[in-house]
């Protein structure tokens, strides 16, 4: 019966797909049949900010898409092999239009002129998979925000062909934008329509309904902290982006964006303050990467709110700062039903970075990676918390008609911050081990006032009477063995670790030289093993290391304590820079 269900609601899930593929080319079509546009009224100041090395990697034939490289120099963007659909969606979403501009020579300019017309006349009229609401969103955004840079030097029979284009996708914006997954699709639909609607000649009949809508979904999908229901930093940043970017496109056109909108971003900037990283880049849980290089820092800046991050959990995350050290902990439920479709299983991982440079990490996100690390990256394994040895925290199945929901996690999780005159903590614990193991994780995080100084306590446990129970029978058909645990710290790949003390301890330093030593208490073995550090951008996984601390719970309960210090500062000489080059990258 369950399986028949499973089905049902696939079939309809696929019905419901190839049917907004119909109307999505159907719309298309129709777009072309409305007043075409000549010029604009007024142009948005520009906000996207492409990369200059990226630029030049275009200009030279190397094309870098969603974790995968094609070299052909010479060949169009539009004429290359296309090895994923994640790969031809960034060339249809014209980001990298950006990158170009970024170069901002007359070849660079040239070649964006020659991609953009080959890609009205192969896709203009409604042909290819670049015809959904969210792409042609932000693609619409991209062409006006660089249209000075593309028009100059153009004939006009091609500028009226830019124009006419334009206006076709603006129509079938506003026919098609509430098709638009909700969420960042929908804010990303809804954000380019604003821009047409100012921007374009006869448009302007567009703008109110557009803020509106934009007002309404701000209501439904921010709620009262800032947050979203998927957890995930990266995305919360793009979504905030997004609505700065709108209003201050209303606001340069004489007009106030709609109260609720305005609202959001109130409430979103001290969310993403409090998953900032102290190197400005985001906490990387729940398929989220570390961000693009400067994106947060300028969102929050344009956004105009001067609110410090949240003093309790901020989107379910607790933070802790203090000298040049912060350090983001994932406390609380993970995301649920459709939400969790990138979900990771991570609940009380952290993450940790001095400075400018990153300490303690989670491996990342592995969707751009295929399929088998895109799953492996999901599991508790891949995080900077405790794990029983063959399982998640959270496992993942088939439901309502898809195949990798998060469907069994923590049902509880409890967590408290707190400061006092010696620093700050936070004490948090869940149940995602009870029904398997009759085993509750509890772990406590204190940072010292100066931020020299971690202290961690895990403890594994049986604290209820049902708890022990479920833990005796487990014990009894395993033959007494006990249940096998370790507590992981995955290393950033810049953080050189070498075990010392006659293996009780690893010593870790810092590419600013700075030396921080960790330490544990108790019975539990320490470790240093392999890892990998998944980093969006990157034709690979980049090889690094984990502290592994392993043990057993034989009796209820299984405590581990751990120390982190700093024992040596960095060179404070040298400017620490993050990576930004993508050509190193390949």
């Amino acid at each position: 019966m369950k399986d028949a269900t499973l089905a049902r609601k696939l079939l309809g899930a696929r019905f419901e797909l190839a049917r907004d593929r119909l109307l999505n080319r159907f719309a298309a079509r129709l777009g072309g049949i409305a007043r075409p546009v000549t010029a604009f009224v007024s142009q948005p100041e520009p906000k996207t900010i492409g990369s200059y090395a990226r630029g030049h990697q275009l200009m030279a034939g190397n094309y870098l898409f969603a974790g995968f490289l094609v070299e052909a120099p010479g060949v169009s963007i539009w004429d290359i092999e296309r090895p994923s659909a994640s790969f031809e969606a960034q060339l249809h979403g014209f980001a990298w239009l950006d990158d170009l501009a970024a170069v901002g020579t007359s070849a660079s300019r040239d070649l964006a002129q020659r991609w953009l017309i080959e890609w009205i006349e192969h896709y203009g009229r409604g042909y290819g998979n670049g015809w959904v609401p969210e792409l042609a969103g932000r693609r619409i955004i991209r062409w006006i925000n660089q249209a000075v840079f593309m028009l100059k030097g153009l004939s006009k029979d091609e500028a009226d062909r830019f124009f006419r284009n334009l206006a076709r996708q603006t129509n079938f914006l506003r026919r098609r934008w509430h098709s638009a997954p909700a969420g960042l699709p929908r804010f990303e639909s809804l954000t380019g329509l604003i821009y047409a609607g100012l921007a374009l000649e006869g448009s302007s009949h567009l703008v109110g309904p557009a803020m509106r809508a934009v007002g309404d979904e701000c209501a439904r999908r921010i709620d009262a902290e800032g947050g979203i229901p998927t957890r995930n930093p990266e995305e919360l940043t793009e979504a905030f982006t997004l609505l700065t970017w709108a209003a201050a496109a209303l606001s340069e056109d004489g007009k106030m964006a709609e109260r609720q909108h305005l609202l959001a971003i109130e409430r979103i900037a001290p969310t993403l303050r409090s998953l900032r990283h102290s190197d400005g880049s985001l906490a990387r849980f729940h398929g989220g990467g570390r961000g693009a290089e400067g994106r947060l820092d300028l969102a929050l800046a344009s956004s105009g709110v001067r609110a410090s991050g949240n003093s309790g959990l901020a989107m379910g995350y607790g933070r802790l700062s203090a000298g040049r050290t912060s350090i983001v902990m994932d406390a609380s439920s993970p995301p649920a039903t459709t939400h969790s479709v990138n979900a990771h299983a991570s609940t009380l991982g952290f993450e940790m970075t001095s400075g400018r440079r990153p300490i303690i990490v989670n491996c990342g996100s592995g969707n751009e990676f295929g399929e088998e690390w895109r799953r492996a990256a999901r599991s508790t394994a891949s995080h900077s918390t405790l794990s029983i040895s063959g399982f998640s925290s959270s496992r993942f199945g088939p439901a309502l008609g898809m195949d990798d929901l998060l469907v069994d996690g923590p049902k509880e999780v409890l967590a408290q911050p707190a400061s006092n005159l010696n620093g700050s903590s936070v004490s948090a614990t869940h149940n995602g081990y009870a029904r398997t193991h009759g085993l509750l994780h509890v772990r406590r995080l204190d940072l010292s006032l100066d931020g020299r100084g971690l202290h961690g306590e895990d403890t594994l446990g049986a604290l209820s009477e049902t708890d022990r129970i479920t833990f005796e029978d487990m014990m009894n058909r395993t033959a007494m063995r006990g249940v096998q645990f370790d507590v992981r710290f995955h290393l950033h790949p810049d953080v050189s670790a070498t075990v010392d003390l006659g293996g009780t301890a690893v010593s870790l330093v810092l590419k600013s030289g700075e030396v921080w030593v960790f330490r544990h208490h108790g019975s539990a073995k320490i470790a240093l093993e392999e890892s990998v550090y998944l980093e969006s951008g990157r034709l690979r996984p980049r090889a690094t290391k984990q502290i592994v601390l392993s043990d057993t719970v034989m009796d209820y309960s299984s405590q581990v304590s751990w120390t982190l210090a700093r024992v040596q500062d960095g060179n404070r000489h040298v400017r620490d820079i993050a990576e930004g080059d993508p050509l190193a990258m390949v």
